[in-house]
Parts: structure tokens; sequence; C-alpha cells
């Protein structure tokens, strides 16, 4: 029979047309509703974390109809520990998570690498440019305009966004693909946050990914050690510029950092969709299972 899958809140109060399960990812037997008179019926409820912050716990369903005792209340959040407030009242609340976080319940990273049958030729864009970086919430605070300001001493960086260049509607892969390295500079450094800045901005625009986000280990336990550069990788700015000038120059050096391209293919997670089915699909394989998650905060933190 199918599964109902509530959302308790639409992710930053939008409304949507939701996804047809079995039409987009092939997954059936799902249906998605964000209409609350449903509660009684659905499988499973998301709460978005970032709309559960501003709303608070008085938010949460109480009262009638009562929880169904198999429902699963599954905790949705794809922002860093740095940027959740509020999940320390939080605690025994949740059965479920769904984070980019590989230790969740329902792991859904913001993109990832499958090795498909016969891979497509990969032609690499032409390149005129060298470094590009897309930032919108520029804040002198963060590690990665600390670290922009001092890589821009020793070569240059085109930016975009709030502080830069003004980029076309929709043109961001299309602008980037004409640089031959992005600064895939995550917001904060925890484990396994590491977001569209990679894989779409950098990968999927077939720029090398140079990237300040969780250490070079965690990075390669999802791409090739040979596919990104790493700041960590160079004890200074100036000498990552120097590097990145070096390859510039050696064709040959710049073009092994796609040698990987020979048998991946990049998928860029599409949200909100690929979520709700994905909550549905991990419902429908658990069977009768039911956990609840104790310490979300600590967990999340770690």
């Amino acid at each position: 029979e199918a599964v109902t899958v509530l959302l308790w809140w639409e992710p930053f109060g939008r409304p949507r047309r939701l996804a047809d399960c079995r039409r987009r990812y092939n997954i059936s037997g799902c249906r998605l509703s964000a209409d609350r008179s449903q509660f009684g019926e659905a499988q499973a409820v998301l709460f978005h974390h970032r709309d559960l912050a501003r709303h608070g716990a008085g938010g949460l369903p109480r009262g009638s109809p009562p929880r169904p005792p198999r429902q699963r209340w599954v905790w949705m959040n794809f922002e860093s520990p740095s940027h959740s407030p509020g999940l320390r009242g939080l605690a025994g609340l949740f059965n479920w998570t769904m984070s980019y976080r590989r230790d969740s319940d329902v792991f859904v990273p913001y993109g990832y690498l499958y090795a498909p049958p016969k891979p497509r030729p990969f032609v690499l864009p032409r390149k005129t440019r060298l470094v590009a970086w897309v930032i919108s919430n520029w804040n002198e605070e963060h590690a990665r305009v600390r670290y922009y300001r001092q890589l821009k001493e020793h070569l240059p960086i085109d930016v975009y966004g709030a502080r830069g260049l003004a980029l076309a509607e929709g043109g961001l892969v299309e602008t980037v693909s004409a640089y031959k390295f992005y600064l895939a500079f995550e917001n904060s450094q925890h484990t396994d946050y590491i977001t569209e800045k990679l894989w779409r901005n950098a990968f999927s625009a077939s720029a090398v990914p140079v990237v300040l986000g969780p250490r070079r280990a965690n990075y390669e336990r999802f791409i090739p050690p040979d596919s990104f550069i790493h700041v960590d990788d160079f004890p200074s700015p100036r000498l990552l510029a120097t590097y990145l000038k070096f390859l510039d120059k050696n064709k040959p050096n710049y073009r092994r950092y796609f040698a990987w391209r020979k048998k991946y293919e990049v998928h860029v997670t599409s949200f909100w969709d690929e979520h709700f089915c994905k909550v549905c699909e991990a419902v429908r394989a658990a069977g009768n299972q039911i956990k609840t998650v104790r310490n979300l905060a600590s967990w999340f933190e770690s």
C-alpha cells in the first residue's frame, strides 16, 4: 500500500508542487502531502529544521489527533551545525534524522559520483580564465573570506555574487566552466558538510575544485583524491597560488585532475523533491522498526 509522507512545514515557508516520486526517481508507492489534515494517516512526518527553529517546539503537532504509534517523525536539515540554531530542546522527539551526514538514518548528500555502464566521453570546456569564486553570504569572520583575502594577494580571482561581479540568473555553471579552478569554500567546517559548491559549482562546470571545508580524508570518502585540491595541502595561501599558476602553465598536470571522469559521472541532488521521495523509500524499506533519536544536538554537533 502507498506510504504517505507529510511535510509539516514546506521548507523556508515556500509552497511548491510536490513531485511524483515514481515518475521522477522510480520510487513507487509514495504519496507526498503538505496537507496537515493527513496527519493521522501519514506513515512519516518531515520537519525541516530551519522552520522548526523559527516556529519553536510550540509549532509541532500536539493534542488531537494523537500521534499514531508507528508514525515516524523525521528531522531534516541541510545546514551545518554552525547555522542550525535551537538544537538543544529536541532530544527524544524524532525517530529519524535526514541530512548530508553519512551516519544519518536517511543520508542524502548534496551530490555523489556514480559509475554508469557506459560513461559519456568527457570533453573539457575551453578554459580562458584562472580562478572563480561565487559567494552569496559574505562574512569577514568566516575562514573562507580570510583565506580568500590572503590568496588574492598572489593570483587573480574573479568573485561573483554578493560582493563581486553579477551572475546571470541560471548562468552559474556556464560562467564557471570558462575557469580552470573554482574555490569550493564552505561557510563552516564540519563532518561531511560538502555542499553544491563542490558538486554543482565546480564539478558540473568542469572546473577543478580548490576546497576549504572538512579535512581531506573526509572528502576522499566521497570523491577520488586526484579530483580536487585541498587548501590544507599547502602550508600557506602563497604556496597554493604558486601551485595553481604551475598547473595553469602545465596542461598534462592540469588534465590529471579530470582522469576520474573516464569512469564516473556527477549527480547533483535536487532540492527538495529528491529528499522527500528518499524518506518515502526509507519508510518502505524499514518495515516496523522504530527508534528514537535520544540526543540530536550531541550527535549533529559531533
